[in-house]
């Protein structure tokens, strides 16, 4: 920690269970501290300022990918799988796989889709108001993208519940040996096979984003494993992230019965309240990249080699760019979050996640009056993404 010295200290473990669950002082101390702070647990740095983390983001030559997103540094250790052919690497690489995915999931191909998963979010929404109480994570914010998702990609009809076990790898893999890594990756003889049989090309139905991936190598565009990879990124980050979303939004509005008021009064919210919820509960709370040289993360010198943590969820409570910024407010003037990154790796897949909430949150708002708490929620901490594991609540029609 000599070469960080200079930098304030915090005597934190930021991948603790936790602190996970009640970041709040945490958080509060590094925006407190400065723009770069050294957490001398791990001997990194750390930047919970919005300034700072978008600054890493979008500086890819000062700040790579390629050395892997999460605390390990892959120039030291290897990673534990075939490392991320669209976010662990970058440009010139990077332009190349990323051009293929950003194609398969053009606007135009999901817009394609959005009648198909409406109708069958109406259908989750009438099971629900049917049955009154809801483990609002695993009958909506889980089983509804696993459908939707798993059916855009072509997937077939086999445990699609093994997308969440292996999500759960990918992004607890990006933080330390701890509990919550071991636990996830204990499942990996079992998961991580099936995964790689649903990357090729006879597993995957004709019309999906699989399918239009794979004729890109086809094409020539790319090679049929770097094909196979790029349906493995897909279903690597399309399913957890989403799933959390929807979660913290379900208890959000059921926390917070008058912003749901205002939703239903004023449905050409819907786009707002998303970005409100991926700010306020930022279900990414941490992603890393490694500086390539010395540099400054705002006015803090910080050496070549340096594992610089981008703790995403204390950039989006930056009072700096929100004002009451703890507030969960879907009519806040809308302003840049770090949620989906920034710069060249910012999510590719995200206008699939937004149409997936988008489509959810319409109707339940068409028929919702109102989502209570049923009972305690329940935090699932992880490395890189948090989520719910259990969301008890009331449903009741208007």
């Amino acid at each position: 920690m000599s070469a960080l010295a200079h930098l304030p200290q915090l005597d934190v473990d930021p991948f603790d269970a936790e602190v996970l669950r009640a970041p709040g002082s945490y958080h509060e101390s590094l925006r407190t501290l400065g723009c770069a702070v050294a957490l001398p647990r791990y001997g990194v740095v750390a930047s919970g300022r919005i300034a700072g983390v978008e600054q890493v983001f979008r500086d890819w030559r000062t700040f790579t990918s390629a050395r892997g997103v999460g605390l390990a540094d892959f120039a030291a250790e290897p990673p534990w799988r075939p490392p991320s052919i669209v976010l662990e690497v970058d440009p010139p690489a990077h332009e190349r796989t990323r051009r293929v995915l950003a194609r398969a999931l053009a606007p135009a191909a999901v817009a394609r889709l959005r009648a198909t998963m409406a109708r069958t979010a109406v259908d989750y929404v009438e099971r629900a108001l049917a049955a009154g109480t809801v483990d609002g994570a695993r009958e909506l914010a889980q089983a509804f993208p696993l459908e939707v998702f798993g059916d855009a990609v072509g997937l077939d009809d086999g445990p699609r519940e093994n997308l969440l076990r292996y999500g759960a790898m990918v992004f607890n893999a990006l933080g330390p040996d701890n509990a919550m890594r071991r636990r996830a990756l204990a499942a990996a003889d079992e998961v991580v096979p099936w995964i790689a049989a649903k990357c090729t090309r006879p597993a995957l139905r004709e019309g999906g984003f699989g399918a239009a991936i794979h004729a890109a190598a086809a094409d020539g565009d790319i090679s049929a494993d770097e094909a196979a990879l790029l349906v493995r990124s897909l279903l690597s980050a399309g399913i957890d992230t989403t799933v959390a979303t929807l979660a913290f939004a379900l208890d959000a509005f059921a926390r917070h019965p008058a912003q749901w008021s205002r939703l239903r009064a004023e449905p050409a919210l819907i786009p707002a309240a998303i970005d409100e919820v991926l700010r306020w509960a930022s279900p990414v709370h941490t992603f890393c990249r490694t500086s390539t040289r010395d540099c400054v993360i705002g006015d803090a010198p910080v050496p070549a080699g340096t594992k610089v943590l981008c703790v995403i969820a204390a950039a989006n409570r930056d009072p700096a760019r929100w004002e009451d910024a703890d507030r969960f407010d879907i009519a806040r003037p809308r302003r840049p979050h770090a949620a989906f990154g920034s710069g060249i790796h910012v999510c590719v897949g995200q206008h699939v996640a937004r149409q997936e909430v988008t489509v959810l949150l319409e109707a339940l708002v068409a028929r919702v009056a109102r989502i209570e708490p049923a009972g305690a929620a329940v935090l699932e901490p992880g490395n890189s993404v948090n989520g719910i594991a259990a969301l008890p609540l009331a449903l009741y029609a208007d």
